[in-house]
């Protein structure tokens, strides 16, 4: 994209410039390490002890907010730091980096994604410096499945839409991966994760402090931001019914605000979802098409929802998707599984 016509935040400023370099990854070691070192960090908000957020606008993926549109977070033990999601663009990344190591001199030892969106992941290579020990970088088993058929997708995109030009090698996957629960200590925080059933996405994670009772639920809750569907409409509820027998103090949310009304925070987006659920079904049993369906299907309008117009007829063409052929389906119901703890190292070269 030839030039920029819009005022960029300043602390994206050096990481769009190393990521406009020649080379693969020519911004990565002593060139990124200098850029690091002049970025601004991040401002986040210890919610508990120990427990850093950064909130996202509440807006698209887009140029005008730098991708900084999704909750990222860390959680700072006695021997090592855990970061949670690293934003939409390298320069998120880079700036939460800068965050963490103005909080504390302790290592990242761990990058978790809690699913394969852009606005999530596309800050973990700020975190793959050859210049120190890398982290182990964690998500769902089938988090590597999903990016790299999406992938190309998303390196076109922030070309297209960032003028930000990346290549493969510049895309970190996980070298730890989560079938079903994992506890990871980082002395005196121990943080659970739990791989989901097909729900937001097909690789939902959600990463619990045990010590503070702290949810980071990521994108299996949006809070004032409309929820978008990607995965299953029907496993959305079922998982959010489980989510809400979990012993929570606070929860930070995918996108909005962080909050401490557990489960009550859950409330406007079950009333959405299962909303959307019964209006397409209705809309299937009037022989509706999918056209007539995204017409007709409407958003209550004493809802307050934000990006109603980006996503409300995207997740109506998704959840008709899903539910056209539902009566013909098996009726044998399957509960999420929330026993047992695995983890199996990704694959060699993490695809």
């Amino acid at each position: 994209m030839p030039g920029l016509p819009f005022a960029l935040p300043r602390w994206l400023l050096p990481g769009l410039l190393s990521a406009l370099l020649p080379g693969p990854l020519a911004w990565v070691g002593c060139a990124f390490a200098q850029a690091v070192n002049g970025t601004t960090p991040l401002a986040v908000t210890q919610v508990k002890p120990g427990v850093f957020v950064h909130i996202g606008a509440l807006e698209d993926w887009a140029p005008t907010n730098g991708g900084d549109v999704a909750n990222i977070g860390f959680v700072v033990g006695s021997r090592c730091v855990a970061v949670i999601d690293t934003g939409g663009t390298p320069s998120v990344g880079q700036a939460l980096r800068a965050a963490v190591e103005r909080t504390t001199p302790l290592p990242v030892c761990y990058v978790i994604n809690t699913h394969a969106h852009p606005d999530h992941l596309l800050g973990n290579v700020a975190f793959a410096d050859a210049s120190r020990p890398a982290p182990q970088f964690v998500a769902s088993s089938r988090f590597t499945h999903t990016l790299a058929a999406r992938e190309p997708y998303y390196l076109n995109a922030l070309q297209r839409e960032f003028g930000i030009q990346l290549t493969h090698v510049a895309v970190v996957y996980p070298t730890i991966s989560v079938d079903r629960s994992l506890d990871l200590d980082l002395g005196d925080h121990v943080l659970t994760l739990q791989a989901w059933p097909t729900a937001h996405t097909d690789n939902d994670l959600t990463v619990y402090d045990r010590r503070t009772r702290t949810l980071f639920a990521s994108d299996l809750l949006f809070a004032q931001h409309l929820p978008a569907l990607d995965g299953s409409l029907r496993g959305w509820v079922s998982v959010m019914a489980a989510l809400k027998r979990l012993d929570v103090a606070t929860v930070v949310p995918g996108h909005g605000p962080v909050s401490n009304d557990w489960p009550a925070v859950m409330d406007a987006q079950a009333d959405y979802l299962n909303g959307l659920l019964r209006d397409t079904r209705a809309a299937i049993r009037n022989r509706l098409t999918i056209q007539q369906a995204i017409d007709s299907i409407g958003v209550p309008p004493a809802s307050h929802w934000l990006l109603t117009d980006r996503f409300h007829r995207r997740n109506v063409t998704a959840a008709y998707a899903e539910l056209e052929w539902e009566d013909d389906e098996p009726k044998t119901p399957a509960a999420p599984s929330t026993a047992g703890s695995s983890a199996r190292p990704a694959r060699p070269g993490g695809r």
